[in-house]
């Protein structure tokens, strides 16, 4: 790591503009792992400089010029797939495992399905005598978060490529070692200079001055909902387009012919995996309440079954926590649902026995919740599951679109009647009996859980601006 020191910006690593710098911590032990520089508003107008310079001539490039540049970024990503799983293990507390199986490999297969996409992607139609083209959107700034790092950032930058725009990364100052990495990857791939750009900071240094930047034409944004909310009032007087994948409190619902054994270890290890730390956790489970106390059982024995402990250990489930912050916030959360009444079934407050060090939390299950209490209304990003009951098909409905949020949606049961609950439920996305993540599908929420699409074709046509041509073919 010999650039954790610098920025990115026009092809070349360079000084920051200013003098901060934050600390990298390992959640795991709690020390610093490297010190990154932090930057401002001059080291943004830098960046979106060169992307403005650059965009003139990449967004003339050919479809097969960009085909050949999206191949040799994956070429050297896949030789230093090993170096990325060890930074994001160290960086956000992923069990290596987990880091070689999904985290970094969600980069690549982003990178992946995008060259699948652009190869057939059509850029032009002829509509009788006018012509419709796709155009590059422009400068874009991206900006990303800790949990699931790399997928959040080859899912923006690729099919920005894709598109023929030029781009500015802020990585989330929490976790920004692998992205320090991925612009070693570009750099080697050979992007040309200016088209990438990365610049390290926090949201109010480098964010906020990235969205409101008037050389910026859209801002590729992914994080909580409140922060989405501000990237959002910084790009609105520039008018510039604002793509946002936000938060979620997403249900799933267990029909009552659902094989409830397997079905509910499965989803509490799910929602376990990446220590609860998924915008799309099925953190809601709704149950039939006659068969609450049944279900929670269930539950307790597959939180058994998670085993916490050190990221590096190969009996590892799930590691800690990102930060001290996140930790606080959990506790705060599992307190408050104690006193509204849930009742905590496993896990619970403080840290599991004998993990002292580090941001561990214990996996929690609340059962009898109502909709209304707070562990049921607010994302708590962590590995706790609420249990809640529902008395018919209705009602589960009811219950699960009763949410400002809208990311996505779990049902298990029979499959034409859990097809047909799926057309009602107001998500972005629904997995149907334990259906995976298909990075060529659109994904993106609903009301507070975003605008906008990302992966596959719906992802590339974010990045893309809509010309008429009229008279082309009079």
């Amino acid at each position: 790591m010999d650039h954790v020191q610098q920025f990115y910006i026009g092809g070349q690593w360079v000084a920051p503009r200013t003098d901060r710098t934050a600390e990298v911590i390992d959640p795991a032990t709690e020390e610093p792992i490297a010190s990154i520089a932090m930057g401002g508003a001059d080291d943004v107008d830098a960046a979106v400089a060169a992307a403005k310079d650059a965009f003139e001539s990449y967004s003339l490039t050919s479809k097969q010029e960009r085909l050949d540049l999206l191949d040799s970024i994956i070429a050297v990503y896949s030789r230093r797939m090993e170096e990325l799983a060890d930074i994001i293990s160290r960086e956000m507390g992923a069990p290596l495992s987990l880091s070689r199986a999904a985290q970094a490999v969600a980069g690549l297969g982003h990178i992946a399905a995008t060259r699948a996409v652009l190869a057939d992607y059509e850029f032009e139609r002829q509509m009788g005598t006018t012509l419709v083209v796709r155009e590059p959107a422009g400068v874009c700034g991206l900006i990303t978060p800790w949990n699931w790092p790399l997928n959040q950032i080859a899912c923006k930058v690729a099919p920005a490529l894709a598109a023929g725009c030029t781009m500015v990364l802020k990585p989330s100052e929490v976790a920004p070692l692998n992205a320090v990495l991925f612009a070693e990857i570009l750099d080697e791939a050979g992007v040309p200079a200016g088209v990438f750009n990365l610049v390290n900071g926090d949201g109010l240094g480098v964010g906020a001055p990235l969205a409101a930047h008037p050389g910026v034409d859209m801002v590729s944004f992914t994080g909580s909902t409140r922060a989405g909310i501000e990237v959002a009032r910084a790009a609105a007087p520039t008018v510039k387009r604002v793509a946002q994948e936000l938060g979620g409190k997403s249900a799933n619902i267990i029909l009552d012919d659902a094989d409830f054994a397997e079905v509910i270890a499965r989803d509490m290890a799910g929602l376990c995996t990446n220590s609860g730390q998924s915008c799309n956790a099925p953190t809601r489970m709704l149950v039939p309440a006659a068969r609450m106390d049944e279900a929670a059982a269930i539950a307790v024995e597959a939180a058994r079954n998670i085993v916490v402990g050190d990221p590096r250990a190969e009996t590892t489930t799930i590691g800690p926590v990102v930060s001290a912050t996140q930790y606080s916030r959990i506790q705060q959360l599992i307190e408050k649902g104690i006193g509204e009444g849930a009742r905590v079934e496993a896990g619970g407050p403080g840290k599991p026995d004998g993990l002292e060090t580090g941001y561990y939390v214990r996996p929690t299950v609340f059962s009898h919740v109502t909709n209304d209490m707070t562990i049921a209304r607010e994302e708590i990003f962590g590995p706790v599951l609420v249990l809640i009951g529902y008395e018919d098909d209705d009602d589960a409905v009811r219950i699960a679109n009763d949410t400002p949020y809208g990311l996505s949606g779990y049902i298990s049961g029979g499959t034409e009647r859990a097809r047909a609950m799926a057309r009602r439920i107001r998500t972005g996305n629904v997995h149907l009996n334990g259906a995976p993540l298909d990075f060529n599908a659109p994904f993106g929420g609903y009301r507070q859980s975003g605008n906008g699409r990302e992966w596959g074709e719906y992802g590339l046509d974010e990045f893309l601006e809509i010309k008429a041509i009229m008279g082309h073919d009079a």
